[in-house]
């Protein structure tokens, strides 16, 4: 994307000319202002998934990337602007198209494949590099599998010159500099590092006719946790791009991770969140989410956690799995019945709907009685449950009901 070249290019780093706009009007002032003497262009829709050339909109239009005359760029990005773009990635829902990025068609002569990702096996990033590029890593990796390189990293040490010359000899170039292509190499790494990046993917990483080694596409991603040292990149954030309920979810210190199922999970702790989606499943339900509200979740995080289970409409009942450790299960009893009558609230009002699905609670830890009695007592329809098993049965009875 966009940003992703600027900040290839900050480090350095070899990237075609680009501009991305968001209207016709910006594309025609692109071409006269930033390409006026390009005769071809290359038109990329801008979303946040992969297997864009090979998708398709719900338009009709095919391809989220194309190659066109400079005469036909304004006609081809008004074909993606506004659209939807569905890809392997995207799932069948798609994902809108806000932006396209505009860039030089380069003369490539040859393609490769360049990553550098976090590796569990040898703690530390791991350089993967392929001379065949283009095409999915994954159909790399089963077409050619010898020939995908594969160099850790010291972490401590840092890239030394051998580590980037093994990897410009898995890549395997066949005009550009060794000496310039083992530079680029060291400075990829250095972005990497350097922005906190998880994942930095170039594919393909291509050599141009004038001897060039050019991150032709590339892919970037970012730790969470270094949001806060790295403003000037998460300030780039696109959340029209992301699910609106994670989304919400991370203005609310939430970890939510939608899913497609149909029983909304609301639990504290992440291990408990994952036995609680796996019990579910056990007993013939899907969950609708991964939804960890923490270890102190507070009562305007848990009446958070309420407006977006029930705003999904694939949500037909609730399961609120709750261990009282270093929280009391009164304290926390109400703070559900509190949060799930503020969702009743803001269902009226933002909705004009009722709370019709059923809410099963399971608490457990200090002061369970007190807990469950604040529930019992609540005047709210909630269903209790005496521990996990029972909660999960009941939940997918609800549903069935």
């Amino acid at each position: 994307m966009k940003s992703g070249a600027d900040l290839m290019s900050k480090y350095g780093i070899n990237v075609p000319k680009g501009v991305a706009v968001s209207s016709v009007d910006e594309v025609r002032k692109a071409i006269q202002e930033v390409f006026p003497n390009e005769s071809e262009l290359v038109v990329k829709s801008q979303i946040l998934a992969g297997g864009r050339g090979l998708g398709k909109f719900k338009n009709g239009f095919e391809g989220g990337v194309h190659i066109v005359k400079a005469c036909k760029v304004e006609e081809t990005a008004g074909k993606m602007l506004g659209q939807i773009l569905v890809t392997k990635q995207t799932g069948p829902q798609g994902k809108v198209v806000s932006k396209v990025y505009l860039c030089e068609k380069l003369s490539l002569v040859n393609e490769m494949y360049f990553a550098i990702m976090l590796d569990r096996q040898t703690a530390g990033p791991l350089i993967i590099a392929c001379k065949k590029g283009g095409t999915s890593i994954e159909d790399l990796a089963e077409k050619f599998p010898d020939l995908i390189i594969k160099v850790p990293i010291d972490v401590f040490r840092g890239i030394t010159d051998e580590d980037a010359a093994k990897v410009v000899d898995g890549l395997a170039p066949k005009v550009a500099d060794r000496k310039d292509s083992i530079e680029q190499v060291k400075k990829l790494y250095k972005l990497f590092c350097e922005c906190d990046c998880t994942l930095l993917e170039i594919n393909p990483i291509a050599e141009t006719s004038d001897n060039q080694l050019v991150a032709a596409d590339a892919k970037l991603n970012f730790d969470d946790n270094a949001a806060f040292r790295r403003k000037e990149i998460f300030n780039l954030r696109d959340p029209t791009q992301e699910d609106p309920r994670e989304v919400a979810a991370a203005k609310a210190d939430l970890n939510y991770i939608g899913l497609d199922g149909e029983i909304g999970c609301m639990v504290n702790g992440a291990g408990l969140a994952m036995a609680t989606m796996d019990i579910i499943k056990l007993h013939g339900g899907t969950p609708a989410n991964f939804l960890d509200v923490g270890g102190n979740a507070s009562e305007g995080q848990v009446v958070e956690a309420f407006k977006i289970l029930t705003s999904d409409d694939k949500v037909k009942a609730i399961l609120v799995n709750i261990f009282g450790g270093i929280m009391k299960c009164d304290v926390i009893a109400s703070g559900i019945v509190n949060a799930a009558k503020q969702a009743l609230i803001f269902l009226d009002l933002v909705y004009k709907v009722a709370l019709k699905v059923p809410v099963v609670v399971r608490l457990e830890g200090t002061n369970v009685d007190q807990g469950k009695r604040i529930l019992k007592e609540s005047g709210m329809a909630l269903i209790t449950a005496e521990d996990l098993d029972d909660a999960a049965e009941k939940a997918v009875k609800a549903l069935a009901s």
